[in-house]
């Protein structure tokens, strides 16, 4: 089996130049904070989403939370599933609605294979519900400022 290169520390800048938008709809709203959570964000920094998969968005305000890293305190905001598939980056702008809601901060494998945690950075630790997102409502990730592919 090969080495990672993100864990062997051969990247020393994100290899993402352009990708397409990733884009679902948000299918389960959440609501429920922990403040010791202990997510373990795995090492590469970006993961493949196929299409019809479901997948949970977590928040959270802790502003060191990055790849290969410890998360704690987290507001639950859902589950998505995937609408149009493709690879989502540590750093991809992440929207609801089309509004920015965050930066993806990194995953966390607890529950695989049934669905990756979706770690997002914010600067407003809140719920869905306390969002009000409604369900059916986009969801998107794309490199940051960039409008990405679309079609």
């Amino acid at each position: 089996m090969g080495t990672d290169p993100y864990a062997a520390g051969k990247f020393a800048a994100n290899p993402y130049a352009r990708k397409s938008v990733v884009e679902g709809e948000l299918v389960v709203l959440l609501q429920g904070r922990m403040e010791d959570r202990g997510l373990a964000l795995i090492t590469p920094i970006s993961r493949c989403l196929r299409r019809h998969d479901v997948h949970e968005l977590i928040l959270t305000d802790e502003a060191e939370a990055a790849p290969g890293g410890k998360v704690n305190r987290i507001a639950y905001l859902g589950f998505f599933a995937v609408a149009r598939g493709g690879v989502i980056v540590s750093g991809d702008e992440v929207s609801l609605g089309g509004r920015k809601i965050g930066v993806l901060a990194g995953f966390d494998e607890t529950h695989m294979p049934n669905h990756l945690n979706i770690v997002i950075r914010t600067d407003r630790l809140l719920t869905g519900v306390e969002q009000g997102a409604p369900l059916g409502v986009t969801v998107s990730f794309r490199l940051p400022g960039e409008g990405g592919e679309e079609h």
